[in-house]
């Protein structure tokens, strides 16, 4: 992280403002009138999970971009059989006002594999799946947001998470901070108002609308939240961001079978970006 600590200069008292000549003063006396610089005391260490996600946020929007490393994967078993699809993205994102986002990546499933491009830009987002037609949408359309990794916005809803938050017993190696928020097994019925799990809810959606129009029909109530845990890992001394988790996992139960939904996607920060996100021309 980059500190904006000013720093202070030490400045001699003038005669004139003491009402007397330097030659009317003893040796000894400028160097008690010199001004003493003045201390700053350094700042206190972060404790609590909130002080640790502001000197991230702080850190993050110290530079102009940051480049973002996307693998994530999303499956779907019934019966032993799997339908899974992978992704892996590279992501440049600024951080100025009004902040943009370019991210190019590969979306490989049973069918093989297709390219995806999306632009975010002034509240907008460009999707082009496949090298097909490009499809635009605001970001407040889930439709479009579920589709953007954006590390840094989830930096910002992480901190909603209030209470839920905590900090992680050190599993790796030293010089890291992880912050990180987890629901137990549950009943969905019992869990849905838990931050972590609206935000599960939001990507498992689509895929439980399919379900159900294939004929699903188990309730919400006989739905199992088998797990859904967000974390964020820091820098010890910088505070940057090194990496951000989300997983999540669901269970349906239809008429004695069982579905299970797992998604994991973790973005990692490969450095400083010092570019400039535009669309191309033709766009927007």
């Amino acid at each position: 992280m980059r500190r904006r600590i000013a720093a202070t200069t030490a400045l001699l008292v003038s005669a004139a403002l003491t009402g007397c000549s330097v030659d009317d003063a003893p040796p000894s006396e400028p160097s008690r009138r010199a001004a003493a610089p003045a201390k700053t005391e350094p700042a206190p260490a972060p404790e609590t999970p909130a002080e640790f996600l502001a000197l991230a946020e702080e850190a993050m929007a110290a530079e102009q971009g940051w480049t973002f490393t996307v693998k994530g994967r999303e499956g779907l078993v019934l019966q032993g059989q799997e339908n899974a699809a992978t992704y892996t993205a590279t992501v440049h994102r600024t951080t100025g006002d009004p902040w943009a986002l370019h991210s190019t990546g590969t979306i490989r499933g049973r069918n093989g594999a297709k390219p995806e491009e999306i632009y975010v830009v002034d509240g907008t987002a460009y999707v082009n799946e496949g090298g097909g037609a490009w499809e635009h949408g605001p970001l407040s359309d889930p439709e479009f947001a579920d589709k953007v990794e954006d590390p840094l916005a989830a930096l910002d809803g992480f901190r909603g998470y209030g209470d839920g938050i905590t900090l992680a017993e050190p599993d790796g190696p030293e010089g890291r901070v992880e912050l990180r928020v987890r629901t137990t097994t549950a009943r969905l019925t019992d869990v849905r108002d838990e931050g972590v799990v609206q935000k599960a809810l939001r990507e498992f959606t689509p895929t439980l609308e399919q379900l159900r129009a294939a004929g699903v029909t188990a309730p919400e109530s006989r739905i199992i939240m088998a797990g859904a845990e967000e974390s964020f890992v820091l820098d010890a001394s910088t505070y940057r961001v090194t990496a951000h988790t989300f997983k999540c996992t669901f269970l349906i139960p239809p008429e004695g079978r069982q579905i299970r939904y797992d998604q994991e996607v973790t973005e990692r920060t490969a450095g400083m970006y010092e570019g400039t996100v535009v669309l191309p021309d033709g766009m927007g």
